[in-house]
């Protein structure tokens, strides 16, 4: 049985759609899935700095240069989800770690950036790379038990490519009424190219949680899906992934993120606050 492909898809730029499919595929690494996250937000590319190193070939020289290669030739561990094929073989007090000092996962996330010059990112966004992208997607959930689409508001040929040949497709947006309206509008153009929206995960961003704009996180985003809340976190690329290790509210939220999205249950075990956590306001 094939894994189940996710696409997310930012409602608009800077929402933290990236950071939101990082920590997601984390979350599922520490419930023991192997986990990879294909990036298909080419203008921006931010999934490529969540890997270390040279990025050579990324995703779109295989949808371009190389298409002959496979997928596993731009597939590059991420950073701070170490897994056990990689671990030193000794642990420390404040638990396993592998090579690179990370947190040794049951299973492991692998990201397929893309990180290419303009020249080669123009040709990745013409209609037949974006249909080898979807053939790409497909050879991912061959491979892994799951797959995270990292897509940018659809309004290019790899966007719609994301939206269009997953099982299940969910808005990222900000946890605000315009936020929720933008969602809306997303639901709108993905319905216009034959695709549909599965759910929405409503992101606070650090400095706007309490502000009077958040909703609710059982509030609608049209369609009759709730919409699943997960709180601020610090936006730094270097303090992701959280999912891989944390305990806190964030963390938490990205599990019940997880199991909606994928329509699935996570065996990740969180321990129960303390009488000081249940107490303090």
């Amino acid at each position: 049985m094939q894994a189940t492909t996710l696409a997310l898809i930012g409602a608009a730029g800077g929402v933290g759609t990236t950071r939101t499919a990082v920590e997601l595929a984390a979350m599922g690494a520490r419930d023991g899935r192997r986990v990879a996250v294909v990036d298909a937000a080419f203008t921006t590319q931010g999934l490529s700095e969540y890997v270390a190193g040279r990025v050579e070939p990324d995703l779109t020289a295989l949808l371009t240069d190389d298409p002959d290669a496979a997928l596993s030739a731009a597939a590059y561990p991420l950073i701070g989800a170490g897994d056990a094929a990689r671990r030193s073989g000794s642990a420390g007090a404040g638990g396993e770690r592998d090579v690179n000092g990370d947190p040794d996962l049951p299973g492991r996330v692998d990201a397929v950036p893309a990180r290419a010059p303009f020249e080669r990112v123009a040709r990745a966004k013409t209609a037949e790379a974006a249909r080898k992208l979807a053939g790409r997607i497909d050879e991912a959930a061959t491979t892994y038990d799951a797959v995270v689409v990292d897509a940018a508001p659809a309004g290019s040929n790899e966007a719609v490519a994301a939206a269009t040949s997953v099982d299940r497709a969910v808005a990222v947006r900000p946890a605000t009424v315009h936020g929720r309206d933008a969602a809306q509008r997303l639901r709108g153009r993905i319905a216009d190219v034959g695709g549909s929206l599965d759910s929405t995960l409503a992101v606070d961003r650090p400095g706007t949680a309490g502000s009077g704009d958040a909703v609710d996180r059982d509030d609608t985003d049209g369609g009759g899906s709730g919409a699943v809340r997960v709180p601020a976190t610090d936006p730094e690329v270097a303090a992701a992934p959280t999912a891989a290790k944390g305990d806190d509210a964030y963390a938490r939220a990205i599990a019940a993120a997880y199991e909606a999205a994928f329509d699935t249950s996570l065996g990740v075990e969180f321990p129960d606050p303390g009488l000081v956590d249940r107490v303090t306001p």
